[in-house]
């Protein structure tokens, strides 16, 4: 530990120098390269790694307390920044840096490395991403994966060990949510290791490759007797010893490090300084408004019956319902075409790199949402995938899925995301890499519902019962004001908050459950949803009450996403700027 530390303080010293002088521009941007180098993807704390060391990173306390003095000394670094001083793009990059950092330095504060999981997995499902989101086409490619495939026990050792700390800590996680969690590590132990997931590069070993079986030879060994062995170990651990020692209370604030830890959390995820009170009492209002909008349409339609007989027959007709995952699957690839032939209509530039359809992968199917977008990469030659959760065909909805496919398809994840991650190539003065690729979810996850809403403008939703999905989606995000908060700050119960949010959405009873769990398991991170979409929207209605007939919405859409996931405070100020030059 002692290494680590005093390599810490040499490190800074030697490339930022001791002045605690307002920094150039020239060192702000070296600063947030070096800093986005050694911490944008975690790698192993070695000072002669090279920036594309293929290892997984080092998760000992050394190195922890070694990230945590890093962080901290570039925070210092901040202070002594006149944020006054910086014009345009510096100041957005600085803004946008200052968040993360100080983002990271609060979750050392509040051991968030102690809690290493969500509802839906954790650190060893993320492992499980890299076989679909890496490239195989040549043989150093090939050496790099089996270099990771080689670290996995190490890893998942590292993390058994700070599991045991949190426990002695009292850092667990809801005992709740953590029901039969060891199956998450399961789901990763083949019978027969050529069924792995980790295996399933080396079946298709390009031609052009040289020692195909060998390579393949070693990545059966690797998998069979490293990294089965390693998930087996994390599935026994959980079941044995962790799930038992976990904490019978969901609120955040039943934490060691309590409301404080909350509050962050709410901090973080809004990137805007608002209290669970205030949240909470947004919510409320916006359940009022929706559940208003939702009683026209059942009106509308002649129902005999109340609003939660409506929510019934929604839940339990089988005409709602796909038969097949093909069936599922297929309606949501037709939704996505019909989007793609409205974009030019909103929107001045689009992205280059397209996206196709998939369903969730079946390891973490049951316990996951009911879509998500994975992105894609030039560098990797893979396109952006729309993940569709076909596990359970009779919990997922068709009259949700217009809704779903604009927020996770487009205009909303892919589109927004591509944009960001393409602005490198576009601009003249690149752009530091942390502001392609870092996400925001307020803005990002506000962004994606606002295009819910869209929707309805660009004529997506075709009867009034996907109107009602549409609405029951919004209602689900407001339902999260109220929901979150209620758990975390004010000593909701579970059965509570499965309650509300049963009463006032179409979702079904499988998606409420694991809506609910998943936001006991992710505190705070819910609420930036609504909070986003509602700023974007008062920042759409400011533009065209100022500009009136100058108002022009496929540029107001490209603004918005000019300058990638920002905060909200960064986003207000550069549209009011926009609105007030655009008025003259």
């Amino acid at each position: 530990m002692t290494y680590f530390r005093c390599f810490s303080t040499l490190f800074l010293i030697v490339i930022w120098g001791a002045s605690e002088a307002q920094l150039s521009i020239d060192t702000l941007n070296a600063l947030y390269k070096k800093a986005w180098e050694f911490g944008g993807i975690p790698r192993p704390l070695d000072t002669n790694a090279p920036e594309d060391d293929p290892r997984l990173a080092d998760m000992s306390i050394e190195a922890i307390r070694y990230r945590e003095a890093f962080w901290k000394s570039v925070q210092h670094k901040l202070d002594h920044v006149n944020v006054g001083s910086l014009r345009d793009q510096d100041r957005i990059n600085f803004e946008v840096f200052r968040y993360i950092v100080d983002d990271n330095v609060a979750e050392f504060g509040h051991h968030a490395y102690l809690m290493p999981f969500n509802a839906e997995g954790g650190f060893h499902t993320e492992l499980g991403f890299i076989p679909g989101s890496s490239a195989f086409d040549t043989k150093e490619q090939y050496e790099n994966y089996l270099t990771k495939l080689s670290g996995i026990p190490e890893y998942i050792e590292q993390h058994i060990t700070l599991l045991k700390d949190a426990i002695k800590k009292n850092y667990t996680m809801p005992s709740i949510i953590m029901l039969d969690f060891e199956n998450t590590a399961e789901a990763y132990v083949a019978s027969r290791p050529e069924e792995s997931i980790y295996f399933r590069p080396f079946k298709s070993i390009p031609e052009s490759i040289s020692d195909r079986d060998a390579i393949k030879n070693r990545g059966y060994q690797v998998v069979s007797t490293e990294v089965i062995p390693a998930y087996k170990k994390l599935a026994d651990f959980l079941a044995k010893e962790y799930i038992p020692s976990c904490r019978k209370s969901i609120g955040a604030t039943n934490l060691p490090s309590g409301r404080a830890y909350y509050n962050q959390r709410l901090q973080y995820y809004t990137t805007l300084d608002m209290t669970a009170e205030e949240i909470f009492a947004i919510g409320e209002r916006e359940v009022e408004r929706i559940h208003g909008e939702m009683q026209v349409i059942i009106d509308s339609l002649g129902f005999d019956g109340n609003f939660a007989d409506f929510l019934h027959f929604l839940r339990t007709s089988e005409r709602f319902y796909a038969k097949t995952p093909h069936e599922l699957l297929a309606e949501a690839s037709y939704i996505s075409k019909r989007i793609d032939g409205q974009l030019p209509g909103y929107f001045g530039k689009l992205p280059r790199l397209p996206y196709g359809v998939d369903p969730v992968p079946a390891e973490i199917a049951p316990r996951y949402t009911g879509g998500r977008y994975s992105p894609g990469s030039y560098k990797d030659h893979r396109a952006g995938s729309y993940w569709v959760n076909t596990y359970k065909l009779e919990s997922r909805p068709l009259y949700v899925l217009p809704a779903l496919t604009l927020h996770e398809a487009v205009p909303g994840h892919h589109l927004q995301m591509s944009l960001a991650a393409e602005a490198e190539i576009d601009r003249e003065i690149p752009l530091p890499d942390f502001r392609n690729q870092y996400y925001i979810s307020a803005f990002g996850e506000g962004w994606a519902l606002y295009t819910e809403w869209l929707g309805k403008e660009m004529g997506i939703y075709e009867d009034q019962f996907q109107h009602f999905g549409a609405l029951t989606y919004e209602m689900w995000r407001a339902c999260r004001l109220v929901v979150d908060p209620g758990m975390h700050a004010f000593g909701w119960s579970r059965e509570e908050a499965v309650d509300f949010m049963a009463r006032n959405t179409a979702l079904s009873m499988h998606e409420v459950n694991t809506e609910i769990d998943r936001y006991i398991g992710w505190p705070g991170q819910a609420v930036s949803y609504k909070i986003g979409e509602l700023k974007i929207r008062e920042l759409r209605k400011e533009a065209e009450k100022a500009l009136g007939a100058k108002f022009d919405l496929r540029s107001f859409h490209d603004k918005v996403l000019e300058n990638g996931s920002v905060p909200l405070f960064v986003l207000d100020r550069v549209m009011k700027e926009w609105i007030e030059e655009r008025s003259k």
